[in-house]
């Protein structure tokens, strides 16, 4: 029986919101192993001068407890 765990991670770029999630994924993974999915809770923007400078992503990361 496989036991799960999820976090809660925010993320950002200035990219877009999948550049978001794989830093955020790419960053979590130094500490938390075993990672299993991502759950994309939200995306929002910041908009400047009337154009989009950056994206930011809350997200839920599952993984699986050794």
């Amino acid at each position: 029986m496989a036991v799960l765990k999820v976090v809660e991670i925010l993320s950002n770029s200035n990219d877009s919101w999948e550049d978001a999630t794989k830093k955020a994924v790419k960053h979590a993974s130094k500490t938390v192993k075993n990672i299993k999915s991502v759950y994309v809770k939200e995306q929002s923007a910041i908009v400047k001068n009337n154009e989009v400078t950056e994206f930011r992503v809350n997200l839920k990361i599952t993984f699986e407890v050794d």
